[in-house]
């Protein structure tokens, strides 16, 4: 069952997440993708936690019981991360990242590949300069889920990333899983393919679900994930 959200202090702001699987289990971080929370994950979590596993999935800053503080940043947002794992004592853990949570993902691998077992990037588009670029998002009537500068501050880092990201993929050196949701998706596949030619470990498979694999397609996602994960494959931590 998915569990009431906890919080913890971490890297100055109030971060909520939920947490399923025995304590003593190795550890997962799922993140969401952007509009969404922790909560995202509801079907998939129990599952990866039968494994055993430990699974952690926090609500990202600007989304919602995390703070909304402003400063939504990808590096604030990885930072967090950091901080999360930090604040619980998580030396070392599996993550897994979702179209904006891959791409924070990436950024904490990048930053601390020795926190990272594995890396699994579900629809996540490499970090290359949107042309033409997103025009200037308009906001929903009504009561919001996550922070409305949020989406404007992400936009205006999708349209022009920082280089740096793209030059530090060689830095991703765990095995890598990237997870493609072929033509329907809204994410130019062939990014993901560019992305996995660039790590030095990477695999690569496709689900036809479009960009929300995991809802669309569970059992199909979930048998990808577990596989990679799978305890006869880890390695000492």
């Amino acid at each position: 069952m998915d569990t009431e959200p906890r919080t913890v202090r971490a890297n100055g702001i109030t971060q909520a997440y939920r947490v399923w699987g025995p304590a003593d289990a190795p550890p997962v971080v799922l993140l969401h993708a952007r509009g969404a929370d922790g909560a995202d994950w509801a079907e998939i979590a129990p599952a990866l936690a039968a494994g055993p596993r430990r699974v952690y999935a926090p609500d990202l800053r600007g989304h919602g019981r995390s703070d909304w503080p402003g400063g939504y940043a990808y590096e604030a947002m990885r930072d967090d991360v950091l901080a999360f794992l930090a604040a619980l004592g998580i030396g070392r853990a599996d993550v897994v990242g979702h179209s904006l949570g891959g791409a924070v993902a990436c950024l904490l691998a990048q930053h601390g590949p020795g926190l990272v077992r594995r890396l699994v990037l579900e629809d996540v588009p490499a970090p290359f300069p949107l042309d033409p670029p997103r025009p200037p998002a308009r906001r929903p009537r009504g009561d919001l889920p996550y922070d409305w500068a949020m989406i404007l501050a992400t936009d205006e880092q999708r349209n022009a990333p920082d280089p740096v990201w793209w030059d530090h993929m060689g830095r991703i050196t765990m095995p890598t899983l990237l997870i493609g949701g072929g033509p329907t998706s809204l994410i130019p596949q062939e990014q993901i393919a560019a992305l996995a030619g660039l790590l030095p470990d990477a695999r690569r498979v496709t689900i036809d679900a479009g960009h929300l694999v995991h809802e669309a397609r569970p059992e199909e996602f979930l048998a990808a994930v577990a596989e990679f994960l799978s305890p006869g494959d880890r390695t000492p931590s």
